[in-house]
């Protein structure tokens, strides 16, 4: 059995974690911010954040980064925070980069209707299984409506949905009031539970396959 300082200490680092990604995510959504990974040490803290846009947050000679090791400290309690910013393997396939984007886009007066078959496009091309996007507001008049787009096959339940579909939530603010975008991206994957692969018999086996269907015919 799990012991609960274990469990507790699982649970604060969670807890941790949450709290320092609402706080990049906050700061940082126009630097294309991805995620955040948090390995406690002996000494203090380490602190991982992906971003489509790394120079924006390391700042000139690292001042952004400065900034960030005291916000943490102050709203977090991190002592000793020591920050490493990495470059986002393939952007169009992170739903929360991509999401951060198409609210930047709509903050700065794209039509959004030209931004989501864009957008769509975009990550089809760069080899998803499938993508979903919605986008919520006053977009026609004063009544909220949405519009959706989708391409491909879009997984929502199953376990497949912990490995290979990305989801998130951005939003924006426009002048009619603030507009909801979610994202939900299928990344590629070799094995999927609904996919047939049709083999070519081999003539042995045709023929196996003759004898055994003869077989069942006459017993009938």
């Amino acid at each position: 059995m799990v012991g609960p300082k274990i469990k507790s200490y699982f649970l604060s680092l969670g807890l941790t974690k949450v709290m320092v990604d609402e706080i990049l995510a906050y700061y940082f959504k126009d630097s294309g911010y991805a995620d955040v990974e948090i390995y406690k040490t002996p000494l203090g803290y380490r602190i991982v954040i992906y971003a489509e846009y790394p120079g924006r947050l390391i700042g000139r000679g690292g001042s952004v980064l400065k900034k960030i090791a005291a916000v943490l400290q102050a709203r977090a309690g991190l002592e000793n925070v020591s920050i490493t910013v990495s470059p986002v393997v393939n952007p169009d396939l992170n739903a929360r980069v991509v999401a951060f984007r198409i609210a930047r886009l709509l903050e700065r007066g794209v039509p959004y209707r030209r931004l989501m078959l864009f957008t769509l496009r975009r990550i089809m091309e760069a080899g998803a299984l499938g993508c979903e996007i919605i986008i919520s507001g006053k977009l026609r008049g004063e009544r909220a409506s949405f519009e959706k787009l989708r391409a491909g096959k879009v997984y929502k339940a199953g376990e497949i949905v912990d490995h290979i579909v990305d989801r998130a939530v951005a939003h924006a603010l426009l002048k009619p009031g603030i507009y909801g975008i979610e994202v939900i991206i299928v990344k590629p994957a070799t094995n999927l539970p609904d996919q047939v692969v049709v083999r070519e018999l081999q003539p042995a086996e045709v023929d196996k396959v003759k004898e055994e269907v003869k077989m069942t015919l006459e017993a009938k």
